[in-house]
């Protein structure tokens, strides 16, 4: 009995500190969740357009069927890259995004996690032609940049105390002028507007990243139960994975070695 703690006020530290604990490592775990689907659709998006562009691509010219670039294509590559279905190439990623966006409080975790690494692999479909048009090396070089970049920011938006949510409506607006502006200088084909919507795009993309990370790091909710948790880790993981990606595009854009 002589130890016994009659101080209410330190029971109750001990049990605001072991739930603090508590809380502490259900963030961990899934932050880590988050990051490990991200690092899974990467994983996905660049075997794909790896794949596809071995299978696209021939140096043989009596294999050859169409050309891009100058390159030389195989059936496959024509298929994919020179008719009509590239259309649905660069389309097909965006239907699966909108699904998994409004759609995802009727999907099962199993479901969604599905949709992401299809969305994932069709996006590497879509990324075979950054191989036909940049140099290996440069593509390379700009991927390990964008994921040293996105490291820090990424950990700037875990670790701030500043609350980053003042941005938001500033980086979206930034975002739809980069979609617009994209849009109008396909028909202007502009060097200058797209230098300017590639330094721009870097910025609001750099911003996305540290501000999604800390939405994300905010959503989570330790009362949450398995398909709550699970939908959250997988739409987090989806933002954070356009944000690398399409910071790793703004860059190569920018810096990247043309064929």
């Amino acid at each position: 009995m002589s130890e016994y703690n009659t101080n209410p006020a330190g029971r109750y530290g001990t049990t605001v500190a072991r739930t603090g604990v508590a809380i502490d490592e259900g963030l961990r775990a899934y932050m880590l969740r988050v990051y490990n689907y991200m690092a899974l659709g990467l994983a996905i998006t660049g075997a794909a357009a790896l794949g596809i562009y071995i299978l696209s691509v021939t140096t043989d010219p009596a294999a050859a069927v169409a050309t891009y670039r100058g390159i030389r294509l195989t059936a496959l590559g024509a298929f994919l890259f020179s008719g009509w279905f590239q259309w649905v190439v660069i389309l097909a990623p965006l239907a699966f995004v909108l699904v998994l966006s409004f759609g995802i409080q009727r999907l099962s975790v199993g479901a969604a996690q599905a949709l992401f690494w299809i969305y994932a692999a069709l996006v590497g479909v879509s990324f075979a032609v950054l191989l036909m048009v940049y140099s290996g090396q440069s593509v390379a070089r700009t991927f390990f940049i964008t994921a040293a970049a996105f490291g820090a920011l990424s950990l700037y938006g875990y670790a701030t105390k500043r609350d980053l949510s003042g941005f938001g409506s500033f980086l979206i607006m930034g975002l739809f002028g980069i979609i617009i502006a994209s849009v109008v200088n396909i028909f202007l084909a502009s060097t200058m507007m797209q230098f300017i919507i590639s330094v721009v795009g870097v910025l609001v993309f750099a911003g996305l990243t540290a501000y999604d990370t800390q939405r994300i790091k905010e959503m989570y909710f330790e009362g949450d139960e398995e398909l709550v948790a699970g939908r959250k880790a997988v739409m987090g993981a989806l933002s954070l994975y356009l944000d690398f990606i399409n910071l790793f595009l703004m860059l190569l854009q920018l810096f990247g070695r043309r064929d």
